[in-house]
């Protein structure tokens, strides 16, 4: 079991930058691929970024490549997700997620690859 829990999000104004951090504790380590999923309000929850085990690995959206770069610290259990030129249509809940079947080199990006979430930040982009 894992526990996760999101900080760092807010109001930003467009073009502007934000740092999503996910502090994860009980069977933590590098056991994990962890991603970062966000969900607007009347749309389906998906993911932005991964990242493998290993660190060596990531997925991106094609919605925020160049733009998001997600990082983990295995010493430290926290998962990071650097937001820059945020867009208004980046407004959504973001949650972080650990995958804990995944091979070490895998970073997925589907949801259902995910069984542990935690509770969500809600990030807002004003234009």
């Amino acid at each position: 079991q894992v526990q996760l829990v999101e900080s760092g999000g807010g109001l930003v104004q467009a073009g502007g930058s934000l740092t999503l951090s996910c502090a994860a504790s009980g069977r933590t380590g590098s056991n994990y691929a962890m991603g970062w999923f966000r969900q607007a309000p009347g749309k389906e929850r998906e993911c932005v970024a991964a990242i493998s085990r290993n660190g060596d690995n990531t997925y991106s959206a094609e919605s925020v490549k160049g733009r998001f770069t997600i990082s983990r610290d295995n010493a430290k259990n926290t998962v990071t997700l650097q937001m820059n030129s945020l867009k208004p249509e980046d407004t959504a809940v973001y949650y972080c997620a650990a995958n804990p079947g995944a091979r070490s080199w895998y970073a997925g990006r589907w949801e259902y690859e995910y069984d542990y979430w935690g509770q969500g930040t809600q990030v807002t982009v004003s234009s």
